[in-house]
């Protein structure tokens, strides 16, 4: 196994109105406002074949979790066992990436106005990709 360090560049923010973890939304399709991803005018080239209504995956840096995290009672349900981090959706692990599917509303340039997006408000963007259903091709 090849030991890091390994750097990751955000390519843009999330702008929302949510700001408090611990009242966000656990996902994106439980309440969650619409949002922008704001990409840095460097990457607006990859974002050229984009299309209002497609949904793609947004990989995020969760910037506010904890990194030393491996087990947690899944959705904060006390209630629930204790659950290692690898087998939940906890934002709380050791590389805190964020997977969200997102339907894209709209594009002004750079700044494309999603649904179901969970993340807070300056949450860094690493990547965006494309969902490939059955028989899509990318």
């Amino acid at each position: 196994m090849t030991n890091g360090p390994y750097v990751l560049a955000p390519i843009g923010w999330v702008e929302s109105s949510l700001t408090d973890a611990a009242t966000a939304p656990k996902q994106g399709d439980e309440g969650s406002p619409d949002a922008y991803l704001v990409f840095d005018p460097s990457v607006a080239d990859g974002l050229c074949d984009l299309q209002v209504g497609e949904d793609v995956i947004v990989l995020t840096w969760l910037d506010r979790a904890s990194r030393d995290v491996l087990a947690v009672h899944p959705r904060g349900d006390r209630a629930r066992p204790v659950t290692g981090v690898f087998s939940t959706r906890s934002p709380s692990r050791p590389n805190p990436i964020g997977l969200h599917r997102v339907t894209i509303l709209a594009i002004d340039g750079t700044r494309m106005l999603v649904r179901n997006l969970e993340a807070l408000n300056a949450t860094p963007i690493l990547d965006v990709k494309p969902v490939l259903d059955d028989g899509t091709e990318r």
